[in-house]
């Protein structure tokens, strides 16, 4: 793969990782469906890996931007392991809700890897998976109450909010499409929802890239400089797209990207339809 992409392709991989990560539009269905107009013939292990490692870049932006909040997290909930008087705080249990929401899609990218690097890849299923979680998101919408902040989310909250993070193994579902679903469903307001899913992404793509990264530079995978390149590029992109969406979602709601989801679904499936793209 690494002679097939130059890198001004993998430039534009970075940007679209960027400005996808964070939107609940599914950064994976955008980088496939780039992947299958650019570089359709490359080793879909070795592209997988690739966007596995890229996403550390985006991960570093929300490192970043939400830096003081992590270390007051981590340090409260180490203080807390023995001093009893932090544990009755947000940043104390925040630690644990967070390690909790990893425990599902750490399990289940275990034992599902092989499926998802291979079929789970597939256009006609991630064409579905956009329409359908639209759908899904939509009902959050009108049906959630949107009446909680950060202040009231509970271990149920984290379990449920969890379990939603490990269904965007499917590719076209979005990690933050289906995190910020189940926390509109569990009744956070739009900004908690997107807050908890951005600092609840943290451990999940740091441990997959981290676990992905074995593969730069071996065969079928991408070399180490077109890596590299994307994955800077996706931490600048993504660092103005996490202050964007917040400020987005605190005056709007998520109709906008569940239409988007739903036409870009629409336009893929008549694509495969038509023979102009490839499904695997």
């Amino acid at each position: 793969m690494s002679d097939q992409v130059s890198v001004l392709q993998a430039a534009l991989y970075g940007v679209v990782q960027g400005l996808t990560e964070f939107l609940p539009i599914s950064s994976t269905a955008h980088l496939r469906i780039l992947q299958a107009w650019m570089n359709p013939d490359v080793d879909q292990p070795g592209f997988t890996a690739f966007t596995a490692v890229i996403q550390l870049g985006t991960m570093a932006a929300v490192v970043l931007f939400f830096w003081r909040e992590l270390l007051h997290v981590s340090v409260a909930w180490l203080r807390g392991l023995f001093d009893q008087r932090v544990r009755g705080t947000l940043e104390y249990r925040m630690g644990w809700y967070l390690i909790l929401a990893t425990i599902p899609v750490g399990v289940f990218g275990l034992i599902f890897s092989h499926q998802i690097e291979t079929g789970a890849r597939n256009l006609w299923l991630i064409a579905s998976a956009l329409i359908v979680l639209a759908l899904v998101l939509l009902v959050a919408e009108r049906r959630g109450a949107q009446n909680r902040t950060e202040e009231d989310i509970t271990t149920r909250d984290a379990l449920v909010v969890g379990l939603a993070q490990s269904l965007a193994l499917v590719p076209g579902v979005s990690r933050s499409g289906a995190t910020i679903t189940a926390g509109l469903f569990q009744g956070l307001d739009r900004v908690t929802a997107a807050r908890f899913s951005f600092l609840m992404s943290v451990p999940a793509v740091v441990a997959s890239g981290l676990f992905e990264a074995r593969r730069i530079g071996g065969s079928g995978a991408p070399g180490m400089g077109v890596t590299v390149v994307a994955t800077v590029i996706s931490f600048g992109v993504g660092l103005a797209s996490i202050a964007w969406l917040l400020r987005f979602v605190s005056r709007h709601s998520t109709m906008t990207f569940i239409a988007y989801r739903v036409a870009l679904g629409v336009l893929l499936l008549g694509l495969l339809a038509g023979g102009a793209v490839s499904a695997t």
